[in-house]
Order: C-alpha cells, then structure tokens, then sequence
C-alpha cells in the first residue's frame, strides 16, 4: 500500500506519525538515563557522567535503526526544555540577599572566566567555539551551561565530540572539586559564610556544590547553593548576549543557518526566572518542574552520549584537558583572591 502523502494527512494523523517515529528513540534515552540516576543514587556517582558513559556505550542506537529521529530529538528538543526549566530555580530576590559586594564577585569571576578562557585558547591550539564552551561551562553552571552553550553555536563536523568532551572535563573537574575544596575552605580556615561564597563561586554542577557545601555545615551548604544558583542566573543573560554577538559576526556558518536572534529556550528560562522572582510560581509546580528539569537535561545528555563516538571524543587531545583545568584553576584563583580582598 502506498504511503499517505504528509500534506493529506490531518494534524491528529501527522501528530501520530511523528510520534511514533520518535517514541523508541526518546524511550531509549529515557531508560538509560533513569539507570544512571539509580547508579548514581548507589554509588555516589554523578548523573549526568553516568549518563553520558552509558550513553556512548550504546551509541550505536543513535547511528541507525528506530532509535535516530527519537535520539536525535532528545539530544536537542528536550535539552533546550530542560534549560527553560532550569529557570524556576532563580529567585532574583532572595539572591540579592547576598550583597552587593559579594555578588559583584561573582559576577565578575564568571565574566574574567570566559574572557580568560576565549584569550588562552589559541595557546592550547582551539579557536573561539571551544573556548567559549569550555570558559562558559567553568564559569556558569557545568554540563547544562555546555548544553545551553552549544545550541547556540554555529555546528560544523565536531560540534558534538567538542560537547561531549566538555560535559566530561567540567564533571569530572567538579567531582574532584567536591571532594578536594572543602579540604581547602578547612585548611585556610574560612568561617561558614566565607567557604559557602567560595565553593559556590567556583564548583562547576550545583549537584557537586550542594554536597560539598553540606559536607563543612548547613550554613556553608545554604551560601554554597545560593551563590551556585545566581551563577545560574547568567545563564540566560550570557547566551543571549552572545546568541546576538554569534549571529552578527558568523555569517560563514558551515550549516548555512545562523542562530536565531532570540533562542525560544532563553526566552522561557527569563519567564520562570521573573515568575519565580516575584513569587507567581506556586511552590508546588516550582519543585515539579525543578524536578523535570533535571530529567530532562539527565535524558537529553544520554542522547547526546548516544549520538557519540568515543574514539573521536578522546581525539580532542591533552590541549583541549589542560585548557579546561586552566580555566578551573582561574576561576578558583579569581574568586578566592575576590574574598581575601573583600575582608
């Protein structure tokens, strides 16, 4: 029987079609993701390491078969919903609790973060895409600023391997931070305010500044999330100062598109963020879609280790891991130097 042409069928016959191209794909990705969050819940691992790893162990689904339209759309649809959501995490009123000295740090180290990182990256042999991805995951918020990152950069043949490689350097970075920096907030003998504004100005995942605050005290762990999350905040207002920046000055985009003007992702993640400011966001819903969001970013991060090869990953090479640990090790300096100024 021959196939219907798509422009006879109805909404409701196209709608079913396309989810069933789509469903043993999105199933997939949801399945491993929910294995490396039970992993990850049993040996303290992190999620989304965990998530990618098995992802690329089963990277093949992602290559051919039922499984590529669902992968593919996870890899990007539901990442960019799940940076939306990330924005019911922001309450600009409770953060300018914080003070303006303190925020002004940083503020600042997020931005000397990106600068410093785009100025050494041809030292290390990369040009301004990487380096953004790598500066901006270090100084924002890890995996999901990667993820925020590269949708709005312009795609050429190693788009993926260089995210991949980014989700990998900054988790790692921040596992080892989590472990490795409350030692140090001791060994300098920081009081509880001071630790938390140190471990939340430089820790790349909020899941690693949450555990690592609360290793020390409540105290440190409540300052430590507080600062992590107005990292968060400048997110949005980064990418869409660079979505703006990439679309005027990269009209030689390899994949014949430029980024859009205003990405819908963005644009959704300053709604929540203003909601939750002033209050509109019952804390019900609020918990809910914090909860989706990390599902969805854990789901769509699978996708994208499905969509992988690890071999082409790996080829990035010790320039690109030492431009990352440099971009770490800046970013603790700049804000551990801001404190001793500050008091």
């Amino acid at each position: 029987m021959a196939s219907a042409n798509p422009e006879t069928l109805s909404f409701v016959e196209r709608y079913t079609a396309r989810t069933r191209e789509l469903f043993p794909g999105i199933m997939v990705a949801i399945m491993v993701a929910v294995a490396a969050k039970f992993l990850s819940e049993h040996y303290a691992t992190p999620a989304m390491l965990l998530a990618l790893l098995l992802g690329i162990a089963i990277s093949f689904l992602g290559e051919e078969g039922k499984a590529v339209q669902g992968v593919a759309f996870s890899a990007r649809t539901l990442l960019r919903l799940g940076v939306a959501l990330l924005g019911v995490r922001v309450s600009m009123t409770l953060m300018m609790g914080l003070g303006w000295d303190l925020i002004a740090l940083v503020v600042g180290g997020v931005l000397a973060t990106i600068a410093f990182g785009l100025a050494i990256a041809r030292f290390f042999g990369h040009k301004w895409r990487f380096a953004f991805l790598t500066a901006g995951s270090v100084a924002i918020c890890g995996a999901s600023a990667a993820m925020a990152i590269s949708a709005i950069l312009p795609k050429d043949e190693r788009s993926e391997e260089r995210l991949i490689f980014t989700v990998l350097g900054v988790t790692v970075l921040s596992t080892i931070a989590m472990i490795a920096y409350p030692i140090l907030v001791r060994t300098l003998g920081m009081n509880d305010v001071a630790g938390g504004v140190f471990l939340g100005g430089t820790i790349h995942d909020v899941a690693q500044v949450v555990g690592a605050g609360f290793s020390i005290s409540e105290q440190t762990g409540d300052t430590a999330t507080l600062v992590k999350l107005f990292r968060v905040a400048m997110l949005a207002p980064i990418v869409l100062v660079a979505s703006l920046i990439i679309r005027r000055f990269t009209e030689m985009d390899e994949g014949g598109d430029r980024p859009p003007i205003l990405p819908g992702f963005v644009i959704g993640f300053l709604v929540l963020a203003a909601a939750s400011s002033f209050g509109l966001i019952p804390p019900v819903i609020s918990d809910f879609l914090s909860q989706a969001s990390r599902w969805l970013l854990l789901v769509a991060i699978a996708a994208v280790g499905m969509k992988t090869n690890l071999k082409q990953v790996l080829s990035v090479g010790g320039a690109a891991i030492a431009l990352i640990i440099v971009e770490t090790l800046f970013i603790a300096g700049v804000i551990l130097g801001g404190m001793t100024f500050l008091t």
